[in-house]
């Protein structure tokens, strides 16, 4: 179990190194919710997403030989670019174990970032299974997309620098993948905030997480087909589960329409490209899928990886009324 202390040390790594991202507000927003939103830009983080802070914090962590020898990852996208970044600020080579339909932007900038990338199919392969297999031919170090406590608090100091500067929650609302960023920052959030209600969204067509918490034990689901690339995972992770049981106090489901109608206000009204996993946790504030009304709310933007044309097609896609 991670504590706030894990998460102000990660902080302290990350001094100077991450960006503190902005945290922005918005009338039409909370004219629309019925409360005071707070969002953590992570869209606007090195690499693009918040998934930096918590590569760079356990590279950093990584004695010389182990980075020498090199680093291993997997992801859909956002973990990969962050490895790469990570490790070429520190002096590491970086492979990148990723799916065939990653989107393009990903991809590029994954390998611009210096990282050699290797395929398999989301659907029929164990991108873990692949990974730790990897590592072990070439000796690398793997550095998981969550299941680590540096990882983990890393990640959790989005949330510690948003209650810095606004100060006092009711309700903090963040995406749910792996669940590295809420592990994180239920961690950073209720040890600051001890009364502060976290809650997690993921979509709902994928929902492991909730299904987790109620039953008490993982759950595991077929791949979803979802625009959340991002938030497309099959289960839980066991070092996440056993910290979200413990200070996640629900979590949310959306739909695909439901994040797009998020992105495009994010466009639209604040000027923002957010990626739909990055999107998601708003969503569920603006289709009333939370009681907030009076409260101050934070909501954390976790990424912004997504390329134009992709974009483009998302709203085409939502102008249309298509996505479910």
């Amino acid at each position: 179990m991670i504590s706030l202390d894990d998460v102000r040390a990660a902080a302290r790594t990350l001094s100077g190194v991450a960006h503190r991202t902005p945290v922005l507000t918005s009338r039409t927003l909370d004219r629309r919710t019925g409360a005071t939103v707070f969002c953590k830009a992570e869209c606007y983080q090195r690499g693009g997403a918040f998934k930096f802070r918590g590569a760079y914090n356990r590279i950093s962590s990584l004695s010389q030989a182990q980075r020498e020898r090199g680093v291993g990852a997997f992801s859909s996208g956002n973990h990969a670019q962050a490895v790469a970044l990570a490790a070429s600020l520190l002096g590491a080579r970086a492979t990148i174990v990723m799916p065939e339909d990653t989107p393009k932007a990903k991809l590029e900038a994954t390998r611009e970032y210096g990282a050699e990338v290797v395929f398999y199919d989301r659907y029929s392969q164990d991108r873990e299974a692949i990974g730790t297999a990897l590592a072990g031919e070439r000796g690398l170090t793997l550095v998981p997309p969550y299941e680590d406590d540096f990882v983990m608090a890393g990640q959790g100091t989005a949330a510690l620098e948003l209650i810095d500067e606004v100060g006092s929650l009711d309700t903090l609302l963040v995406p749910v993948g792996g669940g590295g960023l809420i592990a994180g920052s239920s961690t950073a959030a209720k040890g600051v905030l001890p009364d502060v209600r976290v809650l997690g969204v993921e979509p709902a067509v994928r929902d492991i997480t909730k299904r987790s918490l109620e039953k008490g034990e993982r759950v595991r689901v077929p791949v979803p087909q979802t625009i959340a690339d991002g938030q497309q995972g099959d289960i839980p992770g066991a070092m996440t589960f056993e910290v979200n049981r413990r200070r996640v106090d629900d979590v949310a489901l959306v739909t695909d329409e439901q994040i797009l109608d998020a992105m495009t206000l994010l466009f639209e009204r604040m000027k923002v490209v957010a990626e739909p996993s990055g999107a998601s946790a708003l969503a569920a504030l603006l289709a009333g899928l939370v009681d907030v009304e009076g409260q101050r709310v934070g909501v954390v933007l976790s990424g912004g990886n997504v390329g134009i044309q992709r974009f483009c097609d998302l709203m085409r896609l939502h102008r249309s009324g298509a996505a479910g």
